[in-house]
């Protein structure tokens, strides 16, 4: 088949008769000469045919010619320039300082690590840091590097609904306010919270023409539209006044508050790896735009919120097939974790290199373990999941440790605890002394509270031991995943990026959206009525590109 073919539905760009001229060498039916000429993003192509044949050229020149001409080539169309930092909404890249409509979501227990964010950073992209599971003393750590190291960013840091720990939700917030955090992702939220508030209405100024200047920025990532429309309208009142009787808010805060939605930016989370409701993007996508769109009718905001897409992202395809639908910017988030800057484990980053699409499940979440909500991980190489599924069926079923039958508990301690239940509650004990005495307290109260929080003990440690490579424990590792990165897999089997070590965090950025420029402009062939040969319906990563893409900045 030739690389490029007339097509019966062929639509010519202008209603005059014009015609190519130049050097007939440079029409090429060389696919590999065609692909780089799609691959040149930042040149114009002047697309020409003999009624028959078709070419892609950079060179030569268009003139108008007569009915009868006997010109043999006839220009059919041009495709315009499509560079990387044209896709998704130019205001996304305007309102956090970075490039480019793309950035890496946040990965709890610092797997999005400070190092993954400093790469991402300096190359232009905006990157989520992973603060949720860690500590304020780790927080207030990793703020200090990041700054450090891109102080003019861009760069984000992620703050997580805890409904069972609110005073570490709290202080985060703190921390973000006290240090000048100017870009914070919102994760897990089923409502609007006093410290979501609190740090969204800490950054508001009014100006003297009277429009109010946000400092701190919220992305809110999201899979639900009554989650939604809660981030699309301003602070709820309660809130606002409960945080101006606490002297947390001034008075001309909380009425700025009024006038601002909480989110700036709204990324639609659908099937995604750790918290997610499994749902599918072309169906989420676009209700979440249309709830957005009839907000910004009532509520005539001055900048419209972006709605942006993540969950299942990692190929060129899907990328595009998310700006196509109306993205305005498009998250990664289980590909990233197979990188090197990634804080995982070797061993980790290994397993999620052999994942394919199906190898991933649903299993309790440590942080909403009483709640029932579940998170996505990997079930390829460990045993995570089931062994969380039965932890949660045995609190489900009984109302205390002591309720449960003594074979049940001796085997939770040989196969899962591996250490007996009391050594495990003392363990738990120093944990929380430190972390959040009220839930100590809660526990002498309720039983049932006691076991909950030593069933959470295994659920946070697993996450934990995955990302230090704990030895021994590689069977209860617990890794967040999606089905995205089976897709990854597939994507770049065969090529350098098949080997784990190979997975830089910025290169695979670069190819993602370099992947989705070039099949931009194949659609674009497409729509005109050019049939395409599968060779050029395919973009492979054949080489880094990182030095490149940084030596252009």
């Amino acid at each position: 088949m030739d690389p490029l073919k007339i097509g019966s539905h062929t639509r010519f760009n202008s209603p005059q008769n014009l015609f190519w001229s130049g050097d007939t060498a440079a029409l090429s039916t060389d696919v590999e000469i065609i692909r780089q000429r799609l691959l040149s993003l930042d040149s114009p192509l002047l697309v020409v045919t003999d009624g028959q044949n078709v070419w892609l050229t950079d060179e030569g020149t268009i003139l108008p010619g007569e009915k009868n001409s006997t010109t043999s080539y006839r220009w059919l169309a041009t495709l315009p320039p499509s560079p990387i930092e044209s896709l998704g909404d130019s205001s996304f890249q305007e309102w956090y300082g970075c490039r480019y409509a793309y950035y890496s979501g946040a990965m709890a227990n610092g797997i999005a690590s400070t190092r993954l964010v400093i790469a991402m950073g300096k190359a232009g992209f905006l990157a989520s840091f992973g603060a949720a599971g860690l500590s304020p003393e780790r927080i207030e750590a990793a703020i200090h590097e990041v700054q450090t190291a891109l102080p003019q960013g861009p760069y984000a840091f992620n703050l997580i609904n805890s409904p069972n720990e609110p005073a570490l939700e709290r202080r985060a917030a703190e921390l973000y306010v006290q240090h000048g955090i100017r870009s914070v992702e919102a994760s897990a939220y089923l409502e609007i919270t006093p410290a979501l508030v609190y740090y969204r209405a800490n950054g508001l100024i009014s100006q003297p023409d009277g429009t109010i200047r946000i400092q701190n920025r919220l992305i809110a990532k999201l899979s639900r539209k009554e989650v939604a429309r809660q981030f699309m309208l301003p602070a709820p009142d309660e809130i606002l006044n409960q945080l101006v009787q606490e002297n947390r808010l001034t008075e001309t805060q909380a009425n700025l508050a009024r006038r601002v939605p909480m989110a700036d930016d709204i990324t639609v989370e659908a099937d995604s790896g750790g918290h997610t409701d499994n749902r599918p993007l072309v169906g989420l996508l676009p209700s979440i735009l249309t709830l957005r769109d009839e907000i910004q009718d009532q509520m005539q905001y001055p900048v419209p919120i972006r709605i942006g897409a993540a969950g299942g992202i990692s190929t060129p395809q899907a990328a595009l097939a998310a700006l196509m639908m109306g993205a305005a910017y498009i998250v990664t988030g289980s590909v990233n974790q197979a990188c090197i800057e990634a804080g995982a484990s070797e061993h980790t980053r290994r397993l999620l290199a052999q994942a394919d699409m199906a190898d991933v499940t649903m299993a309790p979440a440590a942080d909403m373990f009483e709640m029932g909500v579940k998170v996505q991980v990997l079930k390829r190489g460990t045993m995570f999941a089931m062994r969380a599924s039965k932890l949660y069926e045995l609190y489900s079923r009984y109302p205390s440790l002591e309720a449960i039958p003594v074979e049940e508990l001796q085997k939770l301690e040989k196969t899962v605890f591996k250490r007996p239940v009391e050594e495990i509650w003392q363990d738990t004990v120093r944990f929380f002394q430190q972390r959040d005495p009220r839930q100590l307290e809660r526990a002498e109260k309720d039983p049932r509270h006691k076991m909950a929080l030593v069933f959470r003990w295994y659920l946070g440690l697993s996450s934990r031991w995955s990302n230090s490579g704990e030895k021994g424990r590689e069977m209860d590792y617990q890794i967040w995943c999606g089905p995205a990165m089976g897709a990854f897999n597939e994507w770049v089997r065969g090529t350098y990026l098949e080997k784990p070590e190979n997975r830089s965090v910025v290169d695979i950025a670069l190819h993602i959206l370099t992947g989705a420029a070039y099949l931009q402009r194949v659609r674009l062939l497409n729509a005109y009525g050019v049939q395409t040969s599968p060779d050029l319906e395919r973009y492979q990563p054949l080489q880094p590109l990182t030095e490149s893409i940084l030596e252009k900045a």
